[in-house]
């Protein structure tokens, strides 16, 4: 008797936990409003790897691209470490920082990287522009209610 009544307590468990899934229609879903006027996003690259330095950008272009953020988006990417590769005037990366300069991406390499890795400012793109560290850069923009984002 004890084990048919944990059975049938099993079965009211199951079916009810299978119930209150069924109410969440992925059909449905909408994901979340923009409903400020504006938002602001502060993106890291501190790797000089291509697939993340490509991953990253993409990213960014994906928000630029979302249509409930349209007009209501202002983007900074920095950049330090490693990803320090993006903005070297030599590399392959211009036609794609130009077109996010474009767009209204700000873009900024870490002046402790420069000094660091003994690069000079005239090294980079004439557009970039600089903070004295990426660190002190990330904890003042999220501390001013920026999203932090480091695909």
């Amino acid at each position: 008797m004890k084990v048919f009544r944990l059975a049938c307590l099993a079965t009211l468990m199951a079916f009810s936990c299978k119930t209150i899934a069924q109410k969440a229609d992925p059909l449905t879903f909408n994901g979340a409003q923009a409903t400020k006027k504006m938002y602001r996003a502060i993106y890291q690259l501190n790797s000089e790897e291509e697939k993340k330095i490509k991953a990253t950008l993409k990213n960014i272009q994906n928000a630029l691209d979302d249509p409930r953020l349209k007009g209501k988006l202002q983007i900074e990417l920095i950049v330090h470490g490693g990803g320090v590769a993006l903005y070297m005037n030599n590399g392959p990366y211009e036609a794609e920082l130009r077109a996010l300069l474009d767009k209204g991406v700000i873009l900024v390499q870490c002046e402790n990287t420069l000094r660091e890795r003994k690069i000079g400012k005239d090294q980079l793109w004439p557009f970039v522009s600089f903070a004295p560290s990426a660190n002190g850069e990330l904890i003042i923009r999220q501390a001013e209610g920026w999203a932090y984002i480091h695909p």
